[in-house]
């Protein structure tokens, strides 16, 4: 680089203005010097530096152009709503930790369905809400339990318009809030939990679920799963395995909407957030167990995991945007200090970008919305 006010050579002491090519590629230009070679002062062409040819910003410069040549792009196909459904309500019940998300009646429910169906999202995942809980979730294979009614409902509104999921998990309907069932040392049982598993998957499939997707990271649950499945004649029924769910506090939110009955934490079966190979571990076996899509859960916070995963594998590659990730920009937004729609197309847009094929959010509806009238905030 040529210093500002020294001639490169002869020729630039006899121009007034020399510019030619620096080693590094960028241009050079020196100003007119007077005759003890320092700048002159005044005229048309003052000191400068050296001036860059690459030019990154000319594709930004117009939202034209920075939509032209967008690497990471979304679909409404490609976002999952999770809804969840009460049993005996008459009404949506507002949940206060998570503003404009609701526990659903299945009246409700439906007409969120038909509304999802023809905003063209790629699926709906359900959780259900019971009103009684016992030591093995037993609602949650019981056909009239509110999770299997509930299924039948959305199948029956949209039939395979929108991809019905069934989240497969014991968590909301114990009375302990664990994902599984307890052994005499209090502790989740691992096995006596996959049997339950098996038992509810088949439900949920028989009930009209077109993916289950066992969430409670217990060792060996895809593989028990498709078996139990398969044996039934289910299979079609596709199993996305939560395969890196870690034991995260953004969802504390979610514990809300689903009524939890937990005391304590689940940190002996999900993932320590500290760990990123134990993620690529767990994945791994997921796939070999016949998993036909893997999830990584939370999204914004493991974004590392999500990219890891998307390199690793030849499944399509979920990841979920959970409550507490949702309640923060929900909540900074309400006090004015984020621009809310700016925000969720940017979250959305990064767990895209870092490798996700499906996104679970709550913004589903909305972010499908200004897809769809191309209108998206960024």
């Amino acid at each position: 680089m040529v210093p500002a006010g020294r001639p490169r050579d002869a020729r630039a002491r006899a121009d007034p203005v020399s510019s030619g090519a620096t080693s590094d590629g960028s241009v050079w230009t020196d100003g007119a010097l007077g005759a003890d070679g320092a700048p002159r002062t005044g005229g048309a062409v003052g000191v400068v530096g050296a001036l860059p040819v690459a030019r990154p910003r000319r594709l930004r410069r117009t939202p034209a152009l920075r939509r032209l040549v967008r690497e990471t792009r979304l679909d409404p196909g490609q976002l999952v709503l999770p809804v969840f459904v009460r049993e005996g309500a008459q009404t949506p019940t507002a949940i206060p930790s998570m503003p404009g998300v609701v526990q659903h009646s299945l009246d409700s429910l439906r007409a969120t369905a038909a509304a999802a169906a023809a905003a063209g999202l790629g699926g709906l995942m359900l959780f259900g809400v019971p009103l009684a809980k016992d030591a093995v979730g037993s609602g949650a294979t019981d056909p009239d339990g509110i999770l299997n009614v509930a299924l039948r409902a959305v199948a029956g509104e949209v039939g395979d318009a929108v991809t019905v999921m069934a989240d497969l998990c014991l968590d909301e309907f114990t009375d302990h809030g664990h994902c599984g069932v307890l052994g005499r040392d209090g502790a989740v049982d691992n096995d006596a939990t996959l049997l339950r598993y098996a038992e509810m998957a088949v439900a949920q499939a028989a009930a009209g679920a077109a993916v289950v997707g066992p969430s409670g990271m217990m060792d060996g649950q895809v593989g028990i799963v498709r078996t139990a499945l398969d044996q039934a004649g289910h299979t079609d029924t596709v199993v996305l395995a939560y395969a890196a769910k870690y034991a995260s506090a953004f969802y504390g939110p979610f514990r809300d909407a689903v009524d939890s009955s937990l005391v304590g934490d689940r940190c002996t079966y999900q993932q320590d957030p500290a760990n990123r190979r134990e993620a690529a571990r767990e994945v791994a076996l997921d796939v070999a167990q016949g998993a036909d899509l893997v999830m990584v859960k939370p999204a914004l916070g493991y974004l590392d995991v999500v990219a890891d995963t998307a390199a690793a594998v030849d499944v399509p590659v979920a990841a979920y945007c959970v409550s507490g990730e949702y309640a923060m920009v929900e909540a900074a937004a309400a006090h004015g200090w984020i621009d809310r729609e700016r925000a969720i197309a940017e979250s959305l847009t990064c767990i895209r970008r870092a490798g996700a094929d499906v996104v679970l959010t709550y913004w589903a509806l909305e972010a499908a919305g200004w897809l769809t009238a191309g209108r998206w905030p960024l």
